[in-house]
């Protein structure tokens, strides 16, 4: 099923997604809300989507800062964007969903269920990122990580579209280099007024996602939500204490292994499908 790009008209922003749905059937199958994480957008979803499409009622927002959607100069805290996906919910008429979050969105998740649990009929955690409150003294390498951190690496500036090209064919989200990763990474670029080329993802957003995510602790109470934690072989959380902080406070949790990186829907999408399609499918049994 192909999807169409919707906009919502926020208070200050315009928020871009895409939906899986025919019209006809769109109040007869479970709702699927899909968040991507840093510098992504909702494309990232695009074989997840058709994949599950027949079956649910599928929408996957740019997050603001990204994508399509609006990029303001500021507001970029958790709550804003949890505003932002209240207001997209009830735009839909959903008074839940089943919920996945990805790296960034997989924290950002977990605040909102903590917040609003009723909003979730369950939550899928991919490989999900720095679940704690982080020092303060890390700020100062901040700067290091902009230029190290592999999401980050293709935001550019680029001289051309081709250098970019070069840069991403490097990247491990697009190991592979499939027809889909290459539609991905088409669609995160864009020439700038100069001439270069650039992430659809903004300065603004990173700096003030990566304040959010040191400064506000992800899992503080327990948390009943249906969870599904898929860890990639070769993702981020690779050691017991990592993993424990989502044992203790979220008491309905599964753990599924998958082969990958921290992108494995990009890299290896038919494991990872299947896995989420199979965690869905217990609740309507």
């Amino acid at each position: 099923m192909v999807y169409t790009r919707k906009t919502l008209n926020l208070s200050d922003i315009q928020l871009s997604y895409l939906e899986w749905q025919t019209e006809e059937n769109q109040n007869k199958k479970q709702p699927i809300l899909l968040l991507h994480g840093l510098a992504d957008s909702a494309l990232v979803w695009l074989s997840l989507g058709e994949y599950l499409a027949d079956k649910y009622h599928i929408v996957a927002p740019d997050m603001r800062g990204h994508g399509e959607s609006g990029k303001p100069e500021n507001g970029y805290s958790f709550q804003t964007t949890i505003a932002d996906l209240e207001a997209l919910m009830k735009h839909l008429n959903w008074s839940s969903a089943h919920i996945l979050g990805h790296s960034w969105t997989g924290k950002l998740a977990c605040i909102w269920a903590r917040q609003n649990p009723q909003r979730f009929k369950s939550m899928v955690l991919a490989d999900p990122v720095f679940i704690g409150k982080m020092p303060g003294f890390l700020k100062v390498t901040f700067p290091l990580l902009y230029r190290t951190l592999e999401t980050l690496k293709g935001m550019g500036p680029f001289a051309s579209f081709t250098e970019a090209e070069t840069q991403a064919k490097e990247l491990g989200k697009y190991a592979g280099w499939s027809e889909f990763q290459q539609i991905v990474f088409q669609e995160s670029i864009e020439e700038t007024a100069d001439g270069k080329w650039g992430s659809k993802f903004v300065v603004p957003a990173r700096n003030e996602i990566f304040e959010e995510v040191m400064r506000v602790p992800g899992l503080t109470e327990y948390i009943d939500v249906p969870t599904l934690f898929i860890q990639p072989e070769k993702g981020v959380n690779k050691s017991d204490v990592q993993i424990k902080p989502y044992q203790k406070y979220l008491r309905n949790l599964k753990l599924e292994k998958i082969p990958g990186n921290h992108w494995a829907f990009l890299v290896e999408p038919e494991k990872f499908n299947q896995i989420v399609a199979e965690f869905l499918e217990s609740f309507s049994k």
